[in-house]
């Protein structure tokens, strides 16, 4: 890549003054040669396969984060879904295997290791059942252990013997976590058309049409964009957009520069560029400020999805201009926790669960970080996955679901869950019952859209 000093200069000020970083740098391991004549030798082929692969992860990242001044703030490990390891394996087995993976990150040094992991978009295997029966203690046994199901797709339709099976899955893991305010829960999210190659947690798996290793990268920058647009504040709405799109440009072009450095120095392949804006607690460094900029009184409000469906299309397409290789999910984040202007939105009254539900209809991702209260009932959270199953069933997206129950607490209680993870408004669910529906069990079918062949 061929960086011109303007460029330079101006990715030093989006660092000094804008918060800018390459928010992950995700190794992703294929697991599938790890299989063994027993759990336990596949356990050990496991831990030396990504410890040997991740061996200089962590300080590759410290050594270009320092020589280009971008601040690299996680250093991460995806692996194959782990369910396709576990068909004769039992539910011990299953959180042995957490446990190894929970040790080969600490012994790496990455802060989270994605991949324990489940396809059952059109059904459940031996190695799936297994894995899904041993979540709740794997979650709240391990530290560093990411989880996800894929529950959904466009062209499965939804499998809602798991979306039901899911609810009392996030119950019993926060029950399990109690003592830490149900944040088992953080650590796994519901899919509906996941991607292989997302280096975000707590979504990240090394997908089955992935290489043997690759190096996927995921760059943010949402207090870069909100200082851009606070320079034009008399902007159109058509010229709002050209702004986001150039800032994302610039974004993604410093973020690749040190990704395909990286990749060199490690000595595997570069995978793609995840330019989402991705929030986090630091002052000017939020999805909902950005919204609010473009002329919103308060994030929730009328307005809000027409503002995020502009801002979340200027991202992409900005990124698309830099890049080749973007992939992933590439767009805006907008989790409850890690966002202090969706946390305002909240205690103001201008944004309710439902309206977070519309707006994951033209976001990245879904409905995430969201903390409910410890009582509500499984069926009342199968019920939310199922809606947001749909949402990315019907529009051909990526929607996910990553909610916490926090046992003890009720709506409008304030969690702090600490770190990156930041702060969270408990909000309430529909009083009223799905239970009859999660328990006709089956498959909604896929729908019209599916038929693309």
């Amino acid at each position: 890549m061929n960086i011109g000093f303007n460029e330079i200069q101006e990715t030093i000020r989006m660092v000094r003054m804008e918060e800018l970083d390459i928010r992950t740098i995700t190794l992703g391991i294929n697991l599938m040669d790890c299989a063994g004549d027993s759990q336990e030798a596949m356990r050990a082929n496991v831990y030396n396969k990504i410890t040997t692969s991740a061996a200089t992860l962590t300080q590759t990242a410290d050594d270009i984060s320092q020589e280009y001044g971008i601040p690299i703030a996680n250093k991460r490990i995806s692996v194959t879904p782990c369910s396709l390891l576990l068909g004769g394996a039992s539910k011990e087995d299953a959180i042995k295997l957490a446990e190894t993976l929970d040790a080969a990150a600490r012994d790496t040094g990455v802060d989270f290791i994605g991949g324990f992991s489940a396809m059952v978009h059109k059904g459940i295997s031996k190695g799936d059942a297994v894995l899904l029966e041993a979540l709740p203690e794997a979650l709240s046994t391990t530290e560093r252990v990411c989880a996800s199901v894929s529950a959904a797709t466009t062209k499965a339709g939804i499998n809602m013997d798991a979306v039901s099976r899911l609810g009392h899955i996030i119950k019993r893991a926060a029950d399990l976590s109690a003592d830490n305010s149900g944040l088992a829960n953080a650590k796994f999210v519901v899919f509906c058309n996941p991607v292989e190659d997302n280096p975000f947690m707590a979504g990240a798996f090394h997908g089955t049409g992935e290489a043997d290793k690759v190096l996927n990268v995921g760059v943010s920058g949402p207090g870069v964009v909100l200082h851009a647009l606070k320079r034009h504040p008399d902007a159109d709405l058509g010229e709002v957009s050209d702004i986001i799109k150039r800032t994302a440009f610039k974004i993604t072009r410093a973020g690749e520069l040190m990704a395909r450095e990286a990749a060199d120095r490690l000595g595997v392949p570069f995978g793609i560029m995840d330019l989402s804006l991705a929030p986090t607690n630091a002052a000017n460094d939020s999805v909902a400020e950005i919204l609010e900029e473009i002329g919103l009184e308060r994030v929730g409000t009328h307005g809000t999805i027409a503002a995020l469906a502009m801002m979340n299309d200027a991202v992409k397409k900005g990124g698309a201009m830099a890049s080749s290789y973007v992939g992933g999910l590439s767009g805006a984040f907008i989790p409850v926790s890690e966002d202090n202007g969706m946390i305002k939105g909240v205690q103001d009254g201008a944004l309710s669960l439902d309206k977070l539900e519309g707006m994951t209809s033209v976001c990245s991702v879904g409905l995430d970080m969201i903390a409910v209260p410890g009582n509500v009932e499984a069926a009342s959270l199968s019920g939310l996955i199922a809606d947001e199953m749909a949402i990315g069933m019907i529009n051909k997206k990526t929607t996910a679901v990553r909610v916490i129950p926090v046992p003890g607490a009720k709506e409008g209680d304030m969690i702090e869950f600490g770190g990156l993870l930041g702060r969270a408004p408990v909000m309430g669910l529909n009083p009223f019952k799905s239970d009859k529906m999660m328990q006709r069990g089956g498959r909604i079918p896929a729908p019209l859209q599916s038929l693309i062949n």
